[in-house]
């Protein structure tokens, strides 16, 4: 079992920025990949970034440029810098973990982008 919790959203201005965090606990050695993930009202959860053990980082074409997903293997958290923020960025961020055979979800942070 892995546990993932999620924290750092809120209200910010267009242009601003935010630093989300994912931190996560339990079976911590069998998570190969961490991720972020987002779902606006009225739209399917969209992938946003990830990455993977080794380092290895991906983004959703929406983000890149903006956002940079990193992870502190010392404190087992993985964070998402988000830059240049946009409205079209307003929503629930949830972190998600890849283990052998299971995914794991957090209970998601809103993020709301609002002049």
């Amino acid at each position: 079992q892995v546990q993932l919790v999620e924290s750092g959203g809120g209200l910010v201005q267009p242009g601003g920025s935010l630093r989300l965090s994912c931190a996560a606990s339990g079976s911590i050695f069998s998570i190969y990949v961490m991720g972020w993930y987002r779902q606006a009202p009225g739209k399917q959860r969209e992938f946003v970034a990830v990455i993977n053990r080794g380092g290895s980082t991906r983004y959703a074409d929406s983000v890149k440029g903006r956002f940079t997903i990193s992870g502190d293997n010392a404190k087992n958290t993985v964070y998402l810098q988000m830059n240049s923020l946009k409205p079209e960025d307003t929503a629930v961020y949830y972190c998600n973990a890849g283990v052998a055979g299971n995914t794991y979800w957090g209970q998601g942070t809103q993020v709301t982008v609002s002049s």
